[in-house]
């Protein structure tokens, strides 16, 4: 089946994303509404006015309720009353640094919050499928230099790392305990985690995450400060990993017992580039800027070195990455060099459009 007839299984769907006003959420929210589906939102406000969901006036496409993910009676009442038949899980505190200023409310909402939704999507009469988003930084960062496999030793040194870890945990417990793949023709239930790291894309204005601090340096006028510039990430584009939760999705919803269990999206080997040559490429992309080393540098731990085993995906899902390093920061740049000038909600648009296209050249070859 073509990557097309996947993605139409979201027509005339009713999809629950938590975490809708943020980065990732906004953009999942975006291209289920173009694929069709009746999207609901859980979230909390967007951190910025100029976040991608306030720019883009997503709140005008869909189901929009402001909710803490902790309040359960809230959260059990929404999905009561609105009756979705599929989650995604994207709500979190999704940052390194904010993790060591606030790790209770880190590990409260990342953890808490995760339990939350898995008593919802247990309960619901109407959810069949969900998707639990984490994060490559699960995994016992052992520094080395092979990927990572879905079932090796979870662990996290700085607290959300390690708030999403038991995050995993809770999850993992969930399926073998009460939404068992065996046990399907009883409860009818499908549940999955995803891990991905290191996206990036238009929208993103978190603090201390590194495009959004280009992007506001180069607005400025100021020097970009970077923290690690020797750094190597596994740098992929935001749609890159959602494309990879939607055909998830959709091959849970025709066959649900293969598709229960762990998975990673991450980009091929070409894409794991240092930080400052990822600052570098975006100050060349944008046509202006420059950069220095942080005063506040190596402070905090942060890890050097991280790569994900995407095999799973690219036997099981016929999942691969579309984009090279060049294409990923050509897509991000383009969009904070434009939204100013030209409507955000289209400019993700063209980017969903041109992204799937390639996906599926590329699934053809």
């Amino acid at each position: 089946m073509g990557i097309i007839k996947y993605l139409e299984k979201f027509n005339n769907k009713k999809v629950l994303i938590t975490g809708h006003t943020g980065f990732k959420g906004s953009w999942l929210s975006i291209w289920l509404n173009m694929l069709g589906a009746e999207v609901v939102g859980i979230a909390l406000d967007p951190r910025t006015p100029k976040d991608n969901f306030v720019l883009s006036n997503l709140r005008s496409l869909i189901k929009d309720y402001r909710c803490d993910i902790r309040d359960k009676k809230t959260v059990f009442s929404i999905i009561e009353n609105e009756k979705p038949e599929i989650l995604f899980h994207l709500a979190a505190q999704p940052l390194v640094l904010e993790s060591y200023n606030n790790p209770f409310d880190t590990i409260d909402t990342n953890v808490t919050g995760t339990a939350v939704l898995l008593e919802a999507f247990r309960k619901s009469n109407t959810l069949k499928t969900a998707i639990f988003v984490t994060t490559d930084k699960v995994y016992e960062n052992n520094e080395w230099l092979w990927p990572y496999r879905e079932s090796d030793r979870l662990g996290g040194i700085d607290p959300y790392s390690a708030s999403k870890a038991a995050a995993e945990i809770i999850i993992s417990s969930y399926r073998r305990s009460f939404i068992n793949p065996d046990n399907y023709e009883f409860h009818g239930k499908a549940l999955a985690s995803v891990r991905a790291g290191n996206v990036i894309g238009g929208g993103d204005w978190s603090e201390n995450r590194l495009v959004p601090d280009c992007i506001k340096s180069i607005e400025l006028n100021k020097t970009i400060e970077v923290r690690n510039p020797e750094a190597i990430r596994p740098w992929q584009h935001v749609l890159e990993p959602l494309g990879g939760y939607l055909l998830l999705a959709s091959k849970m919803l025709e066959s649900p017992c293969n598709y229960a269990q762990e998975w990673n999206f991450g980009p091929e080997k070409q894409n794991l580039v240092s930080v400052n040559m990822l600052v570098d490429a975006v100050v060349r992309y944008y046509g202006k800027g420059h950069w220095k080393i942080s005063e506040s540098a190596n402070r905090l731990h942060e890890a050097k070195y991280l790569m994900l085993d995407i095999s799973r995906a690219q036997r099981l899902l016929n999942w691969s990455p579309v984009l090279n390093f060049e294409d990923t920061i050509r897509y991000t740049v383009d969009w904070y060099k434009n939204y100013m000038r030209l409507d955000p909600m289209e400019i993700c648009k063209q980017q969903i459009n041109n992204y799937q296209n390639q996906w599926i050249l590329k699934s053809e070859e």
